[in-house]
């Protein structure tokens, strides 16, 4: 589906306006994983093993998410595509491409957009459409498999085919073939990212990666996602371990980190880790100090950090200390605040209560309680 005009004027607002109703919606089922894995894991502890897809995947979640898939349509939005994407193990991936209305105005970019654990790619719209027209570059949301209208059931190892095959997509198109690749990645979409970026090690590929509320492992997730099953995180087959993966990527991939430090989900420690444990040559830090795990994009700087990364970092292949100035500076100070905290810590002094673990948890001993 297309169309050749996109509204531009009241975009800001508009998408305020989107998003917080779509997020007041995300509050309501992103949660629901967690209440109803806690009844499960305090009755029978057992089914975390068998179940666990259905608790880590909800993609029923809210009703009718597998039906009820908004359109950019539905946004005003008509410079788009509907795609049905073939996988090589025989599923079939639903999938919006948005483009510029312009196209003597399009920059030579592709973001490739993967989503959190629950919902669909249309709740995500109003996102897609504001990066594409803050960016003026193509933004392709493709569905995983077993969501939304396409096939199949999730697990670790389909999404992962689901993710190259996303990447091949782009890469063998004929009008997006020669744009640069950024890999963005919410929450679920991050540890995605990381796995695609960490397999496709191959010069030139992937141009930029973008990580926002993600987390270091599944296993490590879950004493604070999942709390009554902490004790059996090691039964969980659904690995996703992005900190033994990142450091393997090649340095020369810049790594933008967008982490929402009021993130009530996955603990902001695990963002502050993956950081710390990047090689990149260029990595941005951009703490979002109020910033929970869905309203993290309405913070201010949010888009302006996306944008500065794409046009500087991946576009002009600016180096971090030139684009950065000031802002690397306060980053240092950030640093310097937490390596603070985490002396308070270990000191027994400072910091304490559930603040205080989940900051501890972040350097590999996390206290369960």
């Amino acid at each position: 589906m297309s169309s050749s005009s996109s509204p531009h004027g009241s975009a800001s607002d508009g998408f305020i306006d989107q998003c917080n109703s779509v997020v007041s919606t995300m509050f309501s089922y992103v949660k629901l994983p967690v209440i109803a894995s806690s009844g499960v894991a305090a009755a029978l502890s057992g089914l975390l093993y068998f179940k666990q897809n259905e608790l880590i995947y909800p993609r029923n979640l809210p009703s009718g998410s597998r039906t009820q898939i908004p359109q950019p349509s539905d946004f005003n939005f008509h410079d788009f595509e509907t795609l049905s994407v073939p996988t090589p193990d025989g599923e079939y991936l639903s999938g919006f491409l948005l483009r510029p209305s312009n196209a003597a105005h399009t920059r030579p970019v592709t973001i490739l957009m993967f989503h959190g654990n629950a919902g669909n790619i249309g709740h995500r719209v109003p996102i897609g459409i504001k990066i594409q027209e803050d960016l003026d570059c193509n933004v392709l949301m493709l569905e995983y498999r077993g969501y939304g209208a396409s096939t199949g059931t999730p697990d670790e190892q389909g999404l992962m085919i689901d993710a190259q095959t996303g990447l091949d997509y782009i890469r063998k198109r004929a009008d997006l073939k020669d744009t640069k690749i950024v890999i963005y990645g919410q929450s679920l979409g991050g540890a995605l990212s990381i796995a695609l970026a960490a397999k496709n090690q191959e010069k030139g590929i992937i141009s930029g990666l973008v990580l926002e509320n993600t987390f270091t492992s599944m296993r490590k997730l879950i004493p604070s996602a999942f709390p009554p099953a902490r004790y059996l995180a090691r039964l969980c087959h659904q690995i996703w371990p992005s900190e033994a993966l990142l450091p393997t990527i090649t340095p020369t991939l810049p790594i933008l980190f967008l982490s929402g430090r009021r993130d009530e989900i996955v603990p902001p420690s695990h963002m502050t880790q993956l950081y710390r444990l990047s090689r990149a040559k260029t990595k941005i830090w951009h703490p979002l100090p109020e910033g929970t795990h869905n309203e993290s994009i309405l913070q201010p700087g949010y888009f302006e950090a996306l944008r500065n990364f794409v046009v500087n970092v991946v576009i002009r292949g600016r180096a971090l200390e030139e684009l950065e100035g000031e802002k690397t500076e306060e980053r240092r100070s950030w640093e310097t605040i937490e390596n603070s905290r985490s002396s308070w810590e270990t000191n027994g002094t400072g910091m304490s209560g559930s603040t205080g673990a989940r900051r501890k948890g972040s350097r590999g001993s996390r206290r369960d309680s």
